[in-house]
């Protein structure tokens, strides 16, 4: 049994997988993750092996306290990944789409794979059915959109994401949630469009917090997975107990 961790910056995701399958998943705040820790290791006394994924901080009582109780690998741009990394910098590729890339590589085995992962950014990464990682682009996510339109204006309001009534606003905040919402399901709908000029049979996963909110109006078609990112660290974490 592997207990898979996703540290953000302000948020720790933990998945409990048994032979492959997720069997519990848990969110919390970082100031409560050893209390989190604590409840899943009392329900699930068969854990041994541990991966962290972290584009934030542990402390160092948080990982102590791990490594105390299991076995535990920290993803890095060194650890053994099950693809060909042909980024061209590959120590600046974020762990999480090491992550993304690695679910894709054991679920599609030999098909192009476009994974878009929409949150703070939305990342798009490649994966050819020859299994070569060959990168993709990031764009600002849905909340940095409607952050830098109040930020970087005199009077732009600060909005919460809301689906477009109309196309065509006809107040202020109509008209910013339509370019904000539109604007990224245009882009999203255009890369995909590009992809599949380029590369046939393509699979889209779409992911991330935003996943929900889009992926009904998203006119390619997609396959939706919000623990792609969970389901990615336990096949890194199986692939390097070998």
């Amino acid at each position: 049994m592997n207990l898979v961790i996703d540290v953000g910056n302000t948020l720790v995701k933990l998945g409990v997988f048994d032979f492959g399958k997720l069997k519990q998943k848990k969110t919390c705040i970082k100031k409560d993750f050893l209390y989190t820790l604590a409840e899943i290791s009392e329900t699930n006394p068969a854990i041994q092996h541990v991966i962290v994924s972290s584009v934030g901080n542990f402390t160092e009582n948080q990982t102590s306290k791990l490594q105390q109780r299991y076995k535990v690998l920290f993803l890095d741009n060194h650890t053994k990944i099950p693809f060909i990394n042909k980024y061209g910098t590959p120590e600046t590729l974020g762990v999480d789409r090491i992550a993304l890339i690695s679910a894709a590589a054991e679920k599609y085995a030999d098909k192009n794979i476009l994974v878009i992962d929409a949150g703070t950014c939305i990342t798009y990464d490649f994966l050819s059915s020859k299994s070569e990682y060959l990168g993709g682009a990031i764009s600002p996510g849905i909340s940095l959109r409607y952050k830098s339109l109040h930020t970087f204006t005199e009077k732009l309001p600060l909005l919460d994401a809301n689906n477009p009534k109309v196309l065509i606003g006809n107040s202020t905040s109509a008209s910013m949630h339509s370019g904000v919402i539109n604007g990224v399901l245009y882009e999203i709908d255009g890369f995909i469009a590009n992809y599949k000029k380029n590369y046939d049979n393509l699979t889209v996963i779409l992911t991330g917090g935003d996943a929900h909110f889009l992926r009904d109006s998203i006119k390619n078609d997609i396959f939706a997975n919000s623990n792609f990112l969970l389901e990615g660290l336990n096949h890194i974490l199986e692939y390097n107990k070998h």
